[in-house]
């Protein structure tokens, strides 16, 4: 498996798939990079060469990708939520913060039903 940015990204595909698996690299940016580092799309990683895989580990580079991100990405939520604004409430909560109902829906963001003490019993 080649190594960018600290991820083994698989052999088999082709490397705009296989650039995917990098947390904060997405189709689009896949593609942008392969240009930059002048690899075709379609060749599959096994196919790159040592000169190529650097050229793609240098574009990458220049992207904030992986642990930045992820830390960057806390860093906003725990702002929303020290400043006390609405998605920041509904952070701390744990409830969908983009408009959706909560009444019936939401259950990724609530988790597993809780029930009343002794009203009715959770069917699985």
């Amino acid at each position: 498996m080649a190594r960018i940015a600290g991820v083994d990204i698989p052999k088999q595909k082709r490397g705009v798939i296989s650039l995917t698996y990098i947390y904060g690299v997405g189709r689009s940016r896949a593609q942008e990079i392969l240009a930059t580092a002048k690899v075709d799309e379609s060749t599959k990683v096994q196919d790159w060469t040592d000169d190529e895989i650097g050229a793609i580990r240098d574009a990458v580079g220049t992207f904030k990708i992986e642990g930045e991100l992820r830390s960057e990405i806390q860093l906003n939520i725990k702002r929303l939520m020290d400043i006390g604004c609405y998605r920041g409430i509904r952070h701390r909560t744990g409830l969908p913060l983009r408009g959706q109902r909560t009444k019936n829906n939401s259950r990724t963001r609530k988790g597993r039903r809780k029930t009343v003490a002794n009203k009715k019993k959770v069917t699985k």
